[in-house]
């Protein structure tokens, strides 16, 4: 259950005037928080003196209100916690589910909300994403993480805090922090860019989102990779855009199955470099097809970059970005696989004759970005942190998928095919037809073994039955028992 913070003062009002004594007026309140759930069990109280102070009355009354709540279990006295509220309440519902549940039920009308969300499906957080451990698809190896090094540049940023860095930030974000990142992306992804061109935002997400509400239309068609990233879909879709799926095969997204689907789509999200989630890298020929599409069209193509710093079998592939002469592609990048998600911190590279339309845009869902880890991040990397901890991970990963890819040749045979283990954090097997991937992957979380099923990535009914298995969290020494555990899961000998 979710607790307020210990020791803040509720909504006590008390009146001189009124008949009721005060001691009664402040029993009435508390009580009528507690019952109400606004006070949960475990919930510190201020003190007698302070609340005396807050509200204005003498000590007296608070002490007797007080004395009252103790006696009827509404309090209770912790040593060297002062008073909190009980565990044990009389008389009242304390779980926030039941109380929304009797609020909800004071109206028999419907309760009108937009048609844009009526589009979404309900929110629901399945089973295998509610784990930490094997097989948990974008989770980090964050043990491996240079924390001191860290800590020491997030000391050294709170120590010089003055006036201008408790303040708003610039809505595009910190210069230094996006001429840092567009140093980068220049040298380790070719891109075309300038720091002011580049948008730092809280990830991949709302990067979509803003790029959704700049470049599109309800009603406006987009190509979306068949399978592809379901967030980015949620987007498309809250946005009243109508998905045309366009197929992946092993050069990536067939753009000339996109052409025949949809000539005139209005843009296209792709994911180049690593495609989620089947892993395929676009080649060069589909490439050069799709900026010519763009071009021809006057369409857009939106890249998300997500997890590029990690190939082992070459070195990193350049940028759909830096090979597009003519600034239709929106490049997406993010942080959460590189240093770790709880950051939540991305960038959007934007094209200069579009700045303006993106800053407008921002201005009207947050103002802009936090600053603080923005700094912290770009000393981490103009110190050359950044540079070492990518060579370190690349290493770390490649023995972490090597040994993911032996273990499922040993332990599972040539019954399930593996896709994508040239990049990334993650690979792909597939299963043969007819086996229900998601009920094997919700019985895999209730033994901790957190495989996504393949098959919700796809839109159309043709899909393919598999399980994205993310190697990021787990060591090598580790994997042999998960794929075993898996194996059992199933029943292959």
């Amino acid at each position: 259950m979710n607790r307020a913070a210990s020791g803040i003062l509720p909504m006590i009002a008390v009146d001189r005037k009124k008949p009721k004594a005060l001691h009664r007026q402040i029993y009435d309140a508390y009580r009528a928080a507690i019952v109400e759930g606004h006070l949960r069990p475990g919930q510190r109280i201020p003190s007698t003196r302070v609340l005396a102070s807050e509200i204005g009355v003498s000590r007296f009354p608070v002490l007797n209100a007080y004395a009252q709540l103790l006696a009827e279990g509404y309090f209770e006295s912790r040593v060297g916690a002062g008073t909190v509220v009980s565990s044990l309440l009389p008389d009242q519902v304390t779980s926030s589910e039941a109380m929304g549940a009797r609020h909800a039920a004071t109206s028999s009308e419907p309760r009108p909300v937009s048609r844009r969300s009526s589009t979404l499906p309900r929110f629901k957080v399945e089973p295998w994403l509610q784990g930490w451990g094997a097989f948990g698809v974008g989770q980090v190896a964050f043990n491996q993480f240079p924390l001191q090094i860290w800590a020491s540049l997030v000391a050294r940023r709170c120590r010089n805090m003055d006036a201008n860095s408790s303040h708003y930030g610039g809505q595009m974000g910190s210069k230094a922090f996006r001429e840092t990142i567009a140093s980068y992306l220049r040298t380790a992804r070719s891109l075309r860019c300038e720091a002011g061109q580049i948008m730092i935002v809280s990830g991949s997400q709302q990067a979509l989102d803003i790029t959704a509400r700049v470049l599109l239309d309800p009603g406006s068609r987009v190509w979306v990779e068949e399978p592809s990233y379901r967030l980015a879909k949620t987007v498309f879709t809250l946005a009243g855009c109508q998905i045309i799926p366009v197929p992946v095969d092993e050069e990536g997204l067939d753009v000339a199955a996109g052409i025949k689907r949809s000539p005139r789509a209005r843009a296209a999200f792709v994911t180049p470099s690593h495609q989620f989630p089947l892993g395929v890298t676009m080649s060069a020929s589909r490439r050069f097809q799709l900026l010519d599409w763009a071009l021809d069209r006057g369409s857009w193509i939106i890249e998300d970059d997500y997890d590029s710093e990690y190939r082992y079998e070459s070195l990193p592939i350049a940028s759909l970005q830096g090979l597009d002469a003519n600034a239709r592609v929106i490049y997406v990048g993010t942080f959460s696989k590189i240093l770790f998600p709880s950051l939540r911190l991305g960038y959007i590279v934007i094209p200069s004759d579009l700045v303006d339309r993106f800053m407008s845009v921002r201005l009207a869902m947050d103002i802009g970005p936090p600053s603080f880890y923005q700094d912290v991040i770009a000393d981490f990397m103009s110190e050359g942190h950044f540079a070492r901890h990518i060579r370190r991970m690349r290493i770390l990963y490649r023995e972490r998928r090597s040994a993911l890819v032996d273990s499922i040749h040993e332990q599972l045979g040539s019954k399930l095919e593996v896709l994508g283990g040239e990049a990334g954090m993650h690979l792909v097997v597939t299963l043969p037809r007819g086996v229900r991937d998601q009920e094997i992957a919700e019985r895999a979380a209730r033994q901790n073994l957190w495989i996504w099923p393949l098959s919700p990535f796809y839109r159309s009914e043709v899909s393919r039955s598999g399980f994205v298995l993310g190697f990021g969290s787990t060591t090598a020494a580790e994997i042999p028992f998960a794929v075993r555990k898996l194996r059992n899961l199933l029943a292959v000998k």
